[in-house]
């Protein structure tokens, strides 16, 4: 259940996005199974068996119903299901909406959800992040990737991303920071060095 690795790339390619603005609505009170736990590998299985397919996760088709409500139905399941959550923001970007057909909550409503359920859950964090990022909140993003290097400051994928919001901010000394962490952690991806190279602002 390890997050892939293709989840950094988001925050790569930055643009802003003007969503349609709406009232966060009562959001619920978050149960079912942890996404990190092996021991929820069973249900995990038969979740993505029906609902988090191929087809869902990339945004082409849904399995049961609507992209919108396998992915919710995912989320139901296992709050803070990583790519599911990553899925249901390219989903809510691309349709520029918050609340996606047949989501039974806003994109903001499962991001929130995710964290009340596992705050410890770094990834969640930095997912949000990404989808803040897509969405045209720097800020926002900072702080939520902030939060998850505090949560996971050994995370090379968190650090990497983080510097990346920095260098778009051109924030160098802080950009330069999460890069030679992320480094250091072997992440394996050379934009963010080749950025801080181009800009003058890194050295060995």
């Amino acid at each position: 259940m390890k997050i892939l690795l293709s989840i950094a790339v988001l925050a790569v390619s930055f643009f802003a996005t003007n969503l349609p603005a709406a009232p966060l609505p009562h959001c619920g009170a978050p149960s079912g199974y942890d996404y990190t736990n092996s021991e929820n590998r069973g249900y995990l299985g038969t979740v993505e068996q029906h609902h988090f397919t191929p087809g869902v996760e990339n945004l082409r088709a849904g399995s049961t119903g609507t992209i919108g409500s396998d992915l919710s139905y995912t989320l139901m399941m296992f709050p803070n299901h990583h790519r599911a959550l990553a899925a249901l923001g390219k989903l809510s970007i691309r349709d520029r909406t918050l609340k996606p057909s047949g989501a039974q909550y806003s994109v903001e409503c499962f991001f929130d959800r995710a964290i009340r359920f596992r705050p410890n859950d770094g990834i969640v964090r930095m997912v949000y992040g990404n989808y803040l990022v897509k969405a045209g909140q720097l800020d926002k993003a900072i702080e939520q990737l902030r939060t998850a290097v505090d949560l996971q400051p050994e995370d090379a994928t968190i650090n990497y991303n983080l510097g990346l919001l920095y260098m778009q901010k051109k924030d160098y000394k802080q950009a330069k920071t999460y890069a030679k962490k992320a480094y250091e952690l072997n992440f394996p991806l050379p934009g963010l060095k080749n950025k801080l190279m181009e800009a003058g602002k890194w050295e060995d």
